[in-house]
């Protein structure tokens, strides 16, 4: 660990904060917080809103929901528009809805929806919010440094985002885009806040520091993660996420399996996956099977999909090669616990996807 009150910290601040200018698009302050993802939610709430003050929030899965949670617990008259998990935001739903609540002063929505594997139109949203002279805070935890994002042009006023996903460093921080227009609202709202101040925040890293301590090693991390993306160039980012994504989505639906999210609108970060099995038991032994006897790691499905679903997550620092691994281990353990009798297809889809052309192995019978 290094003094984070001096020099050599402030070095690394700098070129974290200026990479996260350059991933994301923006001029924008780059707010640093020793925190999860969920910390710089309620940071956008707490500077942007004040008790009694009203607001939309899009929800259409469980982090959105947690979201519009935070506005309710810190008094906001929060008006939900709720789309079915698996469904995106319509912008027009969003354009109705402003239309029937004209005193709602900003916008809260989700990126890419870690629980569903939907990913929303971020451009169609913000031109709708933005013709109503609205403030635009968006959550992209999962979505930032893997999928297309231009801040300043979609003209997003509050971006949150968390080290861990891709940025490809271990948990700990948030990473918030704050434009000037945030700043002046945060200047008026009166929700409570020390921690999580815009305005405390911004005075201290305008030194190069922060207001309180900050995740040194995560920074180290972040750092470097930055610098991996810079090397590869932020386009060649997003097209090997756009394909890697392609790639799991054709070799589950080889298996037979289907996928929650709809058709135009499925994430290239994270794939929602109906269950194979036909019980949440049967769903579990298969998770633990995969995590046990094919170390491979599925995270299972939030709030009411649990039972329901598995999410296959495919982001960061990942290729080709970790897509037929995923792939591969997957209808491994379908075989081995009876959900599944073929071998063979899933690997095959997916080296066609990544061709673009038509698979040529045949399937294996196995067992």
């Amino acid at each position: 660990m290094i003094n984070h009150r001096g020099p050599e910290f402030a070095a690394v601040m700098d070129d974290v904060i200026g990479g996260m200018r350059w991933a994301l698009r923006t001029d924008n302050d780059i707010l640093l917080y020793p925190c999860s993802g969920t910390g710089g939610l309620e940071a956008g709430v707490v500077n942007l809103l004040s008790p009694g003050e009203q607001a939309l929030f899009c929800t259409m899965g469980s982090f959105g929901d947690r979201w519009a949670t935070i506005g309710v617990t810190y008094g906001a008259e929060v008006v939900r528009l709720t789309v079915p998990q698996g469904e995106p935001i319509d912008p027009e739903d969003v354009e109705r809805t402003l239309a029937e609540h004209p005193d709602v002063t900003t916008v809260f929505v989700t990126h890419n929806e870690t629980s569903t594997g939907v990913t929303n139109d971020l451009a169609a949203i913000s031109g709708v919010v933005k013709s109503r002279g609205k403030l635009l805070a968006v959550d992209s935890v999962s979505g930032a440094g893997c999928l297309p994002l231009q801040t300043d042009e979609l003209d997003i006023d509050v971006l949150v985002t968390g080290s861990q996903k891709g940025w490809m460093s271990p948990p700990g921080i948030a990473m918030i885009a704050v434009s000037a227009a945030a700043f002046a609202r945060a200047k008026t709202a009166t929700s409570p806040r020390v921690y999580f101040d815009f305005d405390r925040e911004k005075k201290y890293q305008d030194k190069h520091q922060t207001f309180t301590t900050p995740a040194v090693s995560v920074m180290y991390a972040l750092q470097e993660g930055l610098a991996m993306l810079r090397e590869e160039g932020l386009e060649n980012v997003w097209a090997r996420h756009a394909r890697v994504g392609r790639m799991i989505r054709a070799g589950v639906k080889a298996m037979g399996m289907k996928l929650l999210a709809a058709e135009g609108h499925r994430s290239d970060t994270v794939t929602a996956v109906h269950s194979p099995a036909d019980s949440p038991e049967a769903l579990k032994s298969l998770l633990t099977t995969l995590r046990t006897t094919h170390s491979l790691v599925l995270a299972g499905g939030q709030d009411s999909l649990q039972g329901k679903i598995f999410r296959i997550g495919h982001l960061g620092w990942i290729d080709d090669a970790d897509a037929y691994t995923i792939l591969s281990l997957l209808e491994a353990g379908l075989i081995s616990t009876g959900l599944r009798t073929r071998g063979g297809l899933a690997v095959a889809a997916a080296q066609a996807e990544a061709r673009g052309g038509v698979a040529q192995a045949e399937p294996v019978t196995v067992g």
